[in-house]
């Protein structure tokens, strides 16, 4: 018997005109089966064919677990050595002429072996059509989403106390690794950022070994996976006692986080979010420093759709989960980001993270 989200899927097969589809990121294949594994190098792919039950291809060293947790019964293991796509062309029908693939995870040595073991005359992408499946998050998700938040603020909370004349970013970010995994994390979402002073104003900044100066602004962004679900959390301090500018900074982007958050609900485009945001900004006279979209969605990934831009013209609906990031990121003297987790609820935005966003000074 196949669940709601594999039925889906094969209405996007119906929709796509699709003999087949191949799903082979593991995320992905998580979502849709309950088994999970990082195959590394090996193949791994869950494969549905029009009016067939669909089957997981695997690692050998896998297939026990796929046995244990997979929603469906058939699996089908490939030994290290051994052709995966030998073992795949086994169990496919003759008749395959079109097929749905990952364009987005789907490598080219394996587009080209898939469509030489199908005999298919035509792949065509299926990553919108599983954004939108994937889109609107079960009561399930949402309560993995939020112990995944009450972990990493918990690990915020605890880690604050550690700034000390010093200590390094690189310091930090092992402190909180730490107590990630202390917290009961699967481990961080995507790589811990603790940045200060000029770095700060880098979007992407790397965490390095310099030290946390007074007078300068420290900003966090971290998440974690709890139960496979993302958080996804910045905040930005103050060490000390800082400059007017930097104050300045602060209170805009503090406004314009406010701001796309009350802007937040059903049926309205996405790019009023960000145009929300951006006009606070840009009233204050900093809007060419506002580098960034103003947000993403998550949740078995940390980045996923929607990307919250101002060209983007689809509409939130109720059931989205997302992030409220405005930036101002000033070379040379450094940046403020607060991120805020947020659901889309029929009256509104519901605000996930409850971690303070109002300036909080450091004192060392």
């Amino acid at each position: 018997m196949m669940n709601d989200r594999l039925k889906r899927l094969y209405g996007v097969l119906e929709e796509k005109s699709l003999d087949a589809a191949f799903i082979t990121l593991p995320k992905l294949i998580y979502y849709f089966t309950g088994f999970y594994t990082d195959p590394h190098e090996r193949f791994l792919a869950l494969v549905c064919v029009k009016g067939e039950e669909p089957f997981l291809c695997v690692p050998a060293l896998d297939r026990e677990k796929a046995v244990r947790s997979a929603s469906l019964g058939s699996i089908h293991a490939h030994e290290d050595g051994q052709d995966p796509y030998s073992v795949l062309k086994g169990r496919l029908p003759d008749g395959i002429a079109r097929i749905g693939i990952q364009e987005e995870h789907m490598n080219v040595k394996r587009y080209q072996a898939i469509m030489e073991i199908t005999g298919a005359k035509q792949a065509v992408g299926v990553d919108d059509e599983l954004a939108r499946i994937r889109v609107i998050k079960s009561s399930e998700e949402i309560a993995a989403i939020r112990r995944a938040i009450v972990c990493i603020e918990n690990v915020f909370r605890d880690t604050l106390p550690l700034v000390k004349p010093g200590v390094t970013e690189l310091d930090l970010v092992a402190e909180m690794e730490y107590r990630m995994k202390r917290y009961g994390a699967d481990g961080p979402s995507f790589d811990t950022m603790v940045l200060a002073g000029e770095k700060s104003g880098l979007p992407h900044g790397v965490p390095g070994a310099d030290p946390i100066r007074e007078g300068e602004l420290l900003l966090f962004d971290a998440g974690v996976f709890v139960g496979g679900y993302a958080s996804d959390l910045t905040r930005t301090f103050a060490v000390g006692e800082i400059g007017g500018k930097r104050k300045e900074i602060y209170d805009a982007v503090l406004q314009a986080n406010r701001s796309m958050i009350e802007a937040v609900r059903p049926g309205v485009a996405f790019g009023s979010l960000d145009a929300a945001a951006r006009s606070v900004i840009g009233s204050r006279g900093y809007g060419e420093w506002f580098i960034t979209r103003a947000g993403h969605g998550f949740g078995l990934e940390i980045h996923e759709y929607p990307s919250i831009h101002g060209n983007n013209t689809d509409p939130v609906r109720e059931g989205m989960v997302f992030t409220a990031e405005p930036g101002i990121y000033i070379p040379g003297l450094g940046g403020v980001r607060i991120e805020d987790n947020v659901l889309v609820t029929a009256n509104g935005a519901e605000v996930m993270t409850s971690f303070p966003k109002e300036l909080t000074v450091i004192g060392i």
